[in-house]
């Protein structure tokens, strides 16, 4: 029997506790040969007397390559900074990858919706560079380089050729942010012109937005900047259902972080019925990345297990109410693992 792997998982702050028991649980059951190395980050880390990002956490990432995230606090406008934002430019996981389909059993408008967000993870407006240069008047700085759009473009088309998918289309706004934007562009095609059987498209964002809720079946793999790149993963997640069954990773060229997309939910914390399909999906993604860079077919065996059980648990309807079933976290989770094949 090969070795369990070993991943830092992060539990997080809110519902995160109570969604990674749910993972571990089924994840267990489906004989997915992990061994968990615990560490802290976020609201938790604080109370614990770390850090908001503790040098324990990053280091563990670092030794192990690999982490799973439950959702992390992030106080809006004061207070301490982004801990999925430290994480990603500390470990340079320069590619957000977050997959959007349709889910059986989840009632959306929208019906057989597949494609791909791939974000840049390091730079634009999310490069923090933010002053004050008079009594009421504030700058923020947009950073693009042209490593850095050269290697997501790069990154996004590898991931259509391994995947199959048909077609790249680039999200931006260089009619107006003709530098910044421009670079993106420049790029991309430049990139493109190595991939000549992946179709290639640019449209302007704003168009682009009102295209997706028009029909999103005409995109395939979206490739944007930083900050377009969260506010359309957002927007796709809508489609299907929300960002509880939405998978997330950011990966680079060495490390990986998986993790749920959605929020915390101080509101529901301890009430158990918070919704795991989020952070589970992220952990079958998890698993297919390891089982593909590490050669490791017993892990997506293992995968493909956990994803035809929750597929089938939503396609009878058994759910968590927040996406239209009457499940708690624990009889969603026990239902996933009932409906797990041998």
């Amino acid at each position: 029997m090969a070795e369990a792997r070993k991943v830092v998982l992060i539990p997080g702050d809110g519902i995160g506790p109570e969604i990674t028991e749910a993972v571990k649980q089924i994840m267990a059951a489906a004989d997915a040969r992990v061994e968990w190395v615990d560490r802290l980050a976020g609201q938790s880390a604080l109370d614990a007397g770390e850090n908001v990002l503790p040098d324990s956490t990053v280091e563990a990432i670092r030794t192990h390559d690999i982490a799973l995230k439950g959702p992390c606090t992030t106080p809006v406008g004061t207070g301490f900074s982004s801990v999925n934002v430290a994480l990603r430019r500390t470990l340079d996981a320069y590619a957000a990858v977050r997959p959007v389909r349709s889910m059986p059993g989840v009632e959306t408008p929208f019906r057989n919706v597949d494609l791909v967000i791939i974000r840049e993870n390091t730079e634009g407006l999310y490069s923090g560079q933010e002053n004050a240069i008079a009594p009421g008047v504030v700058t923020s700085l947009k950073v693009a380089t042209a490593k850095a759009c050269r290697r997501i473009a790069k990154w996004a088309f590898d991931y259509a050729v391994s995947r199959n998918r048909r077609k790249v289309t680039v999200f931006h706004k260089a009619n107006i942010m003709k530098i910044t934007d421009g670079l993106f562009l420049e790029c991309a095609r430049e990139v493109r012109e190595s991939y000549s059987a992946v179709e290639y498209e640019e449209v302007i964002i704003d168009a682009g937005c009102m295209k997706i809720v028009q029909n999103p079946g005409q995109f395939d793999v979206l490739l944007l900047e930083n900050l377009y790149g969260d506010i359309v993963s957002d927007l796709c997640a809508g489609l299907v259902g929300g960002l509880g069954v939405i998978p997330g990773a950011n990966i680079g060229d060495r490390y990986a972080v998986f993790e749920a997309v959605h929020g915390t939910a101080p509101d529901i914390a301890g009430k158990g019925i918070a919704n795991p399909l989020g952070l589970l999906m992220s952990a079958v993604m998890m698993l297919n990345h390891l089982a593909e860079t590490e050669q490791r077919s017993e892990l997506q065996t293992a995968a493909e297990r956990i994803k035809n059980a929750y597929n089938a648990a939503l396609a009878a309807g058994d759910m968590t109410g927040d996406i239209g079933g009457s499940l708690d976290t624990n009889q969603f989770t026990q239902v996933v693992i009932d409906r797990l094949e041998p």
